[in-house]
């Protein structure tokens, strides 16, 4: 029987290795110091490679890595070691497109923390408990783009902070009144 194809964890890093956006779907890191020792030696394994024009893969930890440098932040997707590297590929990619999508091409470390909503909204459209769900960067930027602006959607389909904005709006509303 074939498995969905499936990813252990996304991560975006700065140029000196410290976290500006990530996501595990799988339990090989049950601590945050686990997380954060598997984040700074992937980032030193690969920080020496020049993957800025595409993709690199690197075996670690019984792992399969594929990452990609822009500017001052690393992309990283990682699979199990039997997971196909063109679908993590493919998934980094679609990430990382959509990024640049999504930061009007401005893709630096600044820009992202400015607008980290939208990079975790991304992360999420992507992958769902480790199950790839859209690889498509035009698709991924699509749908966080609509959920960030629209502040009429029902409260099942807003972000927190817009449920949150809504929810004060209408007790401010309730109070005036």
């Amino acid at each position: 029987m074939e498995a969905c194809p499936s990813v252990k964890n996304i991560l975006l890093l700065d140029s000196e290795g410290k976290r500006v956006a990530i996501k595990y779907y799988s339990d090989d890191w049950p601590t945050n110091s686990a997380k954060e020792a598997f984040e700074k030696s992937v980032f030193t394994k690969t920080q020496k490679t020049n993957a800025r024009t595409e993709a690199e893969i690197a075996m670690f930890e019984n792992s399969i890595v594929v990452y990609k440098f822009v500017q001052d932040l690393h992309f990283f997707v990682t699979g199990g070691e039997d997971e196909n590297e063109l679908i993590l590929a493919t998934v980094l990619q679609g990430f990382f497109d959509a990024v640049g999508l999504l930061l009007r091409g401005n893709v630096d470390k600044r820009e992202a923390l400015e607008n980290l909503d939208l990079i975790l909204l991304c992360l999420d459209e992507i992958v769902d408990g480790g199950i790839v769900l859209e690889t498509d960067a035009n698709v991924i930027a699509g749908k966080v783009a609509t959920h960030s602006v629209d502040s009429g959607a029902p409260l099942s389909e807003q972000t927190i902070s817009q449920a949150l904005a809504t929810a004060r709006e209408h007790l401010a509303r309730s109070l005036l009144s």
